[in-house]
């Protein structure tokens, strides 16, 4: 029987397919129901969620004179210099209900540690260390640079890099210690723009800005696995750029003109899967940077996560309760792949919604998290939680739903962490808090 949080309980850990609720929100309650598991407790954090969906709702205007490469590929290394077939585009002004809809990464996890990042502002990112014991406060990474913030994700090799993509370009904040003080860029100034987090004995420096248009609002990004080169994308354009971040240099590309909602590395780092806002997606190899094309007839693609393997690619739709699994039949570079569909018959019968707004898969492949669109009243803003089996196919059943605290509440954006060995972890916004969901998988 799935788990259902009663109206005005919150929802604070899940143990064993069991989600557990409690009447409010306290440490005593969190230390109770899994501190002596984990050693830890994760407090809520405030935040201001009308800055952050004023942000959603200003997306900026396409510029008239914007110029990019049309239908290029990189022949001669990410740092090559594209200058064939340059054309005029004029995109199509975005719908603004769609920045908030559409799943921008608002929230991520330091790849080594209990550290979270999430966009807390319309201009800017809180840090949140868990393990800091002398932190008693987050950090804000904030400067003049940094302004309509729409994504953050942390640099998966090292921990010590946060990529904030916002109006212009990205942000790449570093970590820094005495003794071990990140190299700046020529041009970035630490007197300029630097954040300090309180209590702590580093600090937060901006260590490079990568300039795109000044028009162009960045909406998506994404490491590759290796760290050493980062996607990114606008909701405001029909490309996306492949920077080598040492070098601070940007490979355009792009196929199709409709402009793109996300992208996504998959694990091994071989695909690139990359979704545009009228329903298309295209599968890159990264090898020699070649594609396939998809499309769906269900509205675009609203969320998507790869598996463990890097062989399965789950997406959600804007306007459908079935979500796609995409399979590759053969090892990377081949696009040879098919698509099988996986029904939520909860959330079209149940829930009543008109499709699924934001989709979370963990690392460990066991666990899947997706909000939905409307859905009646007792089930809207909640977050269902599935366990998820791959063998052989993709097979959901489920677990239950988390509801946020505050009346009303809503997930604005929620993430896995990657490498939590107690079980996924699981953090979402509402109402003006960010918490932590701890979902543990002990042996019976």
């Amino acid at each position: 029987m799935p788990s259902f949080p009663p109206p005005g309980a919150v929802t604070i850990c899940e143990i064993n397919r069991d989600l557990v609720a409690v009447d409010a929100l306290s440490d005593d309650r969190a230390k109770d129901a899994y501190g002596d598991v984990l050693g830890m407790v994760f407090a809520p954090i405030p935040f201001q969620p009308e800055a952050l969906l004023l942000a959603s709702r200003e997306p900026a205007a396409p510029a008239a004179d914007q110029v990019e490469p049309a239908d290029t590929v990189p022949t001669a290394g990410l740092a090559a210099t594209i200058s064939d077939f340059f054309r005029r585009m004029v995109f199509p002004p975005l719908d603004p209900n769609l920045l908030e809809e559409f799943d921008t990464q608002k929230v991520s996890w330091n790849p080594y540690k209990h550290c979270l990042a999430f966009v807390s502002g319309k201009n800017q990112v809180t840090v949140q260390d868990f393990e800091d014991s002398d932190a008693k406060e987050p950090c804000i990474l904030t400067n003049d640079h940094q302004t309509d913030v729409k994504a953050v994700e942390w640099r998966p090799n090292s921990g010590k890099m946060i990529a904030v993509a916002c109006k212009g370009g990205i942000c790449l904040w570093s970590a820094s210690y005495p003794g071990n003080v990140p190299f700046m860029k020529s041009g970035v100034t630490s007197s300029s723009f630097s954040a300090f987090p309180r209590g702590s004995g580093g600090q937060w420096i901006l260590v490079d800005v990568l300039r795109g248009s000044s028009a162009e609002l960045v909406s998506a990004l994404c490491w590759k696995p290796d760290g050493r080169y980062l996607a990114s994308a606008s909701c405001n354009s029909s490309s996306f750029t492949i920077w080598d971040v040492s070098q601070g240099l940007g490979t355009p590309i792009r196929r199709g003109l409709s402009n793109i909602s996300l992208v996504r590395w998959s694990p091994s780092g071989d695909y690139l899967l990359v979704a545009k806002f009228d329903g298309t997606f295209h599968f890159w190899e990264t090898n020699t940077w070649t594609s396939e094309p998809w499309s769906s007839s269900n509205g675009y693609v609203s969320g998507a996560n790869w598996d463990p393997e890097g062989r399965v690619a789950l997406l959600s739709f804007s306007n459908s309760t079935t979500l796609g699994s995409i399979h590759f039949s053969s090892k990377p570079p081949s696009l040879d792949a098919h698509l099988l569909p996986v029904e939520l018959p909860e959330i079209s019968s149940l829930i009543v919604s008109r499709g699924i707004e934001k989709l979370a898969w963990d690392a460990s492949g066991e666990r899947l998290a997706l909000s939905f669109r409307d859905g009646n009243e007792m089930y809207r803003g909640l977050i269902a939680i599935y366990d998820v089996r791959r063998s052989p196919l993709v097979s959901l059943s489920l677990v239950g739903f988390i509801r946020g605290p505050g009346e009303g509440a809503k997930p604005l954006a929620f993430a896995f962490h990657s490498k939590f060995k107690q079980g996924p972890l699981l953090s979402c916004w509402s109402s003006g808090w960010c918490c932590t969901y701890p979902l543990i998988l002990r042996p019976r």
